[in-house]
């Protein structure tokens, strides 16, 4: 992952990226064992499934768009879209992922989408 370009200005936006890259040197995903990106707002949730060994993303799943899953971004919807996620990694045959918080505490919403890819099924 590359560093913004420019200064960035407000000090919590510098200290979740001192966050998310360190936590990214560590974490690296493969064609077995992809790796699996979460971004969370106060509207949506949005989880990528990346292969780092050919810079691809093998698929998506949001809250918004076309494709989108019908939820919110609260805990029942970390539900639905970790239900969602662990259904397409079984349709590719992935058994196994790294988790990617991308810097967010592992509480609440990013926790409980870990534990709902757990429970259907995928080894994170």
């Amino acid at each position: 992952m590359r560093k913004p370009l420019g200064k960035v200005k407000s000090e919590s936006a510098v200290r979740k990226l001192r966050r998310r890259l360190s936590a990214r040197q560590k974490i690296t995903g493969t064609e077995s064992r992809p790796r699996i990106s979460v971004f969370r707002s106060n509207k949506h949730i949005r989880v990528q499934v990346i292969n780092d060994d050919t810079s691809k993303t093998l698929f998506s799943v949001q809250t918004y768009g076309k494709n989108a899953v019908a939820a919110k971004s609260n805990v029942e919807g970390a539900k639905v879209v970790g239900a969602k996620i662990a259904e397409e990694l079984k349709g590719k045959k992935i058994s196994n992922a790294v988790f990617d918080r991308s810097g967010y505490r592992y509480h609440g919403v990013v926790a409980t989408l870990a534990e709902s890819i757990r429970e259907n099924g995928i080894q994170v």
